[in-house]
């Protein structure tokens, strides 16, 4: 449910209404808000609404970063606001991220370059861990393997783009970001 009526009420507020018009000005790249954490979505959503681009809303914790999406999603609608999750591994451990995340960031990378169907999000919220791990140039140019119902593909050709965006060939399928093969069939 989204509550539209409720950012422009807001806006009613002197000093918040300041505050929403120094954010939008071209020259600014930072704004560092001291508040109460309920208020959070709400300056968010105010400052992110008509303000014609992307804001990234940085969290301490992944649990704040998934409930601000939330929050955000039900006064922007659910398709203005993007999460951006950490990797569950950390940088010493020798175990490769989930399969689920990784295509979770690849989403909102594409959606941020331009390249995915949905349009940019209004906000991006990342928990501080998911900015700071490494990110690879050019991943948001990789496009998606798409695979439809009833569809007749190649098979070596459909093969090579599963392998190609890093899904592994197994046995049998256990997880996500794994694929089989028996005969001619994927």
């Amino acid at each position: 449910m989204k509550y539209p009526g409720l950012l422009q009420a807001l806006e009613a507020d002197r000093a918040l209404a300041d505050t929403i018009a120094d954010s939008r000005r071209s020259g600014v790249t930072t704004l560092d808000v001291t508040a109460v954490p309920a208020f959070f979505p709400l300056l968010t959503a105010a400052i992110a609404d008509g303000s014609g681009r992307t804001v990234l809303l940085v969290t301490s914790t992944y649990r704040e970063a998934e409930q601000l999406t939330t929050e955000l999603g039900s006064l922007l609608g659910d398709d203005a606001v993007a999460y951006y999750p950490a990797w569950e591994t950390l940088p010493h451990e020798r175990l490769s991220p989930r399969a689920d995340t990784v295509g979770r960031r690849l989403a909102v990378l594409r959606r941020l370059a331009g390249k995915a169907d949905e349009p940019a999000p209004q906000v991006v919220v990342a928990p501080v861990r998911s900015l700071l791990q490494p990110q690879v140039k050019g991943l948001a140019d990789m496009a998606p393997v798409r695979i439809a119902v009833g569809e007749q593909y190649e098979l070596s050709a459909l093969l090579a783009d599963l392998s190609g965006a890093a899904y592994n060939r197994v046995d049998l399928v256990e997880r996500r970001g794994e694929f089989a093969v028996r005969g001619g069939i994927v």
